[in-house]
């Protein structure tokens, strides 16, 4: 097998569509070489614990193209397969609740399923996926102990790992998400189309 660790955030649309245009070029190769592995990056790793109303925050980011930029990327989902609701969501969460649940999915071999849950949950269910409540949830009906989950969230359990991490990566040249490097050694960034995921496991898979 071939290592793909991604970097993403659960907040970022882009990650979302990049994970749904990986996913359909795996399905379609059933044999593919990639044993994926996903890994922390906050894009807003200074952002209050109990996040900001999403209204107030695109418009700071955005302020007049907020329309322009909702349509690009509603577009943009709607060519990767997916449903999102961008006027379920009411606030944008500090994520790093959702990172440490994805770093003991992984753990337990749930990652895949917890990842798909946690983007479903914000982008198409407008959930606050900052809310260790909704994570908890998330964690039991991916078949992870729900309370034991919420224990842990209730402490510091891995907060300054997945922090280090992140910090680890930036300075590795990690500036954006979502990024994907193929055998610790090739980087894919941006949420690339299945056909490029497509051609890329054509060739990996030619080589072993």
């Amino acid at each position: 097998m071939i290592r793909l660790d991604i970097f993403s955030d659960p907040v970022c649309p882009w990650c979302y569509i990049g994970k749904a245009n990986l996913d359909r070029a795996l399905e379609a190769a059933s044999g593919h070489p990639f044993a994926v592995e996903w890994h922390p990056f906050q894009l807003n790793p200074d952002m209050a614990p109990e996040g900001v109303d999403r209204a107030d925050y695109l418009n700071l980011k955005f302020g007049g193209r907020m329309a322009e930029v909702n349509a690009r990327l509603e577009q943009a989902a709607a060519a990767a397969g997916l449903s999102i609701d961008l006027a379920a969501i009411a606030r944008v969460p500090n994520t790093l609740d959702a990172h440490r649940l994805i770093h003991w999915a992984g753990l337990e071999g749930r990652q895949a399923a917890v990842v798909s849950a946690v983007f479903r949950a914000y982008w198409r269910e407008g959930r606050n996926i900052g809310d260790r409540a909704v994570l908890a949830g998330i964690a039991g009906a991916a078949g992870m102990d729900a309370a034991m989950t919420a224990r842990l969230l209730a402490s510091d359990a891995d907060a300054a790992d997945i922090t280090a991490r992140d910090q680890d990566a930036r300075r590795k040249g990690v500036s954006a998400v979502p990024t994907f490097l193929i055998a610790q050694h090739y980087v894919v960034s941006g949420a690339q189309p299945p056909e490029v995921w497509g051609q890329v496991i054509a060739e990996l898979s030619a080589q072993v």
